[in-house]
């Protein structure tokens, strides 16, 4: 039992260490834990996705897009240090009632973490992982970067990666040139990426909800 524990507490303490994150300050990752599950899923179903991302720098990515993700996914991203603390004690309240992990009440900063290091799986032990690696991004990057980061690499559909890729793909436009419409139905697909479409019901709802509160 005590050797169990040890290995248990090894594998979550690690990531007060590993990975290093000295070079993401200024360096783009090259890929992300999050698309090497993705490309492992495929490969186990024998699906042939092609993948789309473009990186692009925050300056290159419209306001309207920066602030429909921040209404729709953190309204208290620039205040918080990582975890919103009233949406997580929300996110327990409906886990109980559901009675599984369900909600997460996550922050950009923890869905970062999720996407560069982690994966989709939800269990006690990876938010545990998941909240060393936030503490360690916040102190590690400035608020401009860790949003860079996150519009960079957040999957927004089947191989499509990313704010540029996203905005190519469902708009035909860059994505500096989103408008306040289009930026806010990117948002409201971010929870479910891979079952909502542009044009689906729960999209132009939350679309029309995202528009009023920006």
């Amino acid at each position: 039992m005590l050797c169990i524990l040890l290995l248990y507490g090894g594998n979550i303490a690690r990531y007060l260490v590993w990975p290093p994150m000295w070079n993401l300050d200024n360096e783009n990752p090259a890929a992300t834990s999050f698309m090497e599950y993705r490309q492992a899923q495929w490969l186990a179903e024998d699906k042939n996705i092609k993948v789309s991302w473009t990186w692009r720098s925050l300056s290159r990515i419209s306001p309207n897009l920066r602030r429909a993700v921040i209404v729709a996914e953190d309204s208290t991203f620039w205040e918080h240090h990582g975890f919103d603390w009233q949406g997580i004690r929300v996110a327990i309240d409906k886990n109980i009632d559901r009675g599984r992990l369900s909600a997460g009440g996550s922050t950009i900063t923890q869905q970062l973490a999720k996407n560069l290091y982690l994966s989709p799986e939800k269990s006690f032990t990876r938010k545990l992982q998941e909240a060393i690696l936030t503490c360690r991004l916040e102190m590690n990057l400035s608020k401009e970067r860790i949003l860079e980061l996150y519009l960079n690499v957040v999957e927004w559909g089947k191989g499509v990666y990313g704010a540029e890729a996203a905005a190519r793909r469902y708009f035909g436009v860059s994505a500096s040139a989103l408008t306040k419409s289009q930026a806010a139905t990117l948002a409201a697909m971010l929870p479910d990426p891979l079952r909502r479409s542009p044009d689906s019901r729960v999209v132009k709802k939350l679309e029309a909800i995202i528009l009023r509160r920006m």
